[in-house]
Parts: C-alpha cells; sequence; structure tokens
C-alpha cells in the first residue's frame, strides 16, 4: 500500500514536470527545456534505457540479494532463536564464518599488498576499483555467508533452494525496483528540464 503511494506520487509529479516544462518553456525563461518538444521526446524515448541503467540499479538488486539471502537462508533465525542451536546450525555458522574470512582474505590480497590490482594507478584505495566495487564486494560477502549457512545447515540442500536464498530478496523488494525506476526517471528528467 505505502508502495502504491510512493510510485504514484512519483508519477504524478513526473507528470506536472511535464507540463510546468512545457509552461515555463513557453513562456521563454531561459534554460528551461520543454519535456514536450521533439528534442524533450527524442531524450525521453531514446535516453530511457540508460537512465535506468545506472550504478544504483545493480547496487539496489545487489542488497536486495544479499538482504533476502540472509533471511531464506535461515541465519538470522540461528541469531534470533531462543535457546541453544542444534549442533548443525553452529557447524553451519562456523564453516560458513571460514568461507567470509577466506573471501576477506582474497580481498585483503588484492587491496593490501603492494600493487594490488584493486588499487588506483597511484596506489591508493580511494578512488579506485577497490572503491567502485564495495557494494557489489560487500554484498556478495553477505550472500556467500548465507548461502553456505543455509547449504551446510541443511535449509537448503538443493540447487533449487540456492536459487530460492538469491531470488528471495528480489522477490520480496520488486516494488523498490519499481520505485526506483521512477525516482531516477523523475531525477534525470529534472536535470533534463532545468540543467
Amino acid at each position: 500500500m505505502k508502495s502504491s503511494r510512493v510510485c504514484m506520487g512519483l508519477l504524478v509529479a513526473e507528470c506536472v514536470l511535464v507540463i510546468v516544462s512545457w509552461l515555463l518553456s513557453a513562456a521563454r525563461i531561459e534554460g528551461v527545456r520543454s519535456m514536450l518538444s521533439s528534442e524533450g521526446i527524442r531524450w525521453f524515448f531514446g535516453g530511457f534505457s540508460n537512465i535506468i541503467a545506472n550504478p544504483l540499479l545493480a547496487w539496489l538488486l545487489l542488497a536486495l540479494i544479499a538482504g533476502g539471502s540472509l533471511k531464506q537462508s535461515g541465519v538470522l533465525r540461528h541469531f534470533t532463536a531462543r535457546g541453544e542451536a542444534s549442533f548443525r546450525n553452529r557447524l553451519a555458522l562456523r564453516v560458513a564464518i571460514v568461507f567470509v574470512v577466506l573471501y576477506a582474505l582474497v580481498i585483503s590480497m588484492l587491496t593490501l599488498m603492494p600493487h594490488a590490482i584493486l588499487l588506483s594507478f597511484s596506489g591508493h584505495l580511494f578512488p579506485s576499483a577497490f572503491s567502485r566495487g564495495l557494494v557489489p564486494i560487500i554484498c556478495f560477502g553477505i550472500t556467500l555467508f548465507s548461502v553456505v549457512y543455509g547449504i551446510i545447515s541443511g535449509n537448503k540442500q538443493k540447487g533449487e533452494d540456492v536459487l530460492d536464498i538469491l531470488s528471495y530478496g528480489l522477490r520480496q523488494g520488486s516494488s523498490l525496483i519499481i520505485i526506483y525506476f521512477f525516482a531516477i526517471q523523475l531525477y534525470a528528467s529534472l536535470r533534463f528540464v532545468f540543467g
């Protein structure tokens, strides 16, 4: 319900922007471009895919996968359950932690060693390939931890179960993806009209 209101608000704002841009452009206000002009219509239809294909979308998708995998794998239940966890769940937690530590070691070797691959050409972490890939690196680590825990604990054993772990967050957060589409388009439209 809340997501639909946000989407409707963003859609109304986009429509208002189209009309306001046309009115301001017709009034010959300098620096304002109309979205109803031939240039504006070409920009809207021709640039839509480029506007949507933004690193923010990739980060949103990866965050949804990581968050959903934490929930679906059963690792959150491990920490919130009252009483002592079963031997298999404790073992799964230890093995998952080992995997994450190994993953952190690999990332450390790619960033902290002299002349490391993920450093910038000047040898710094920020800005570098590491800093640009920080969100995917974190999300992949969380997802790796969750999947390993889910498999070892016996919560998820088949290939379909692993796919279920990975897709759960996307299913639950699908409304956020739609909100992103409307929000990023409104932002790009504002930049086009007044930029």
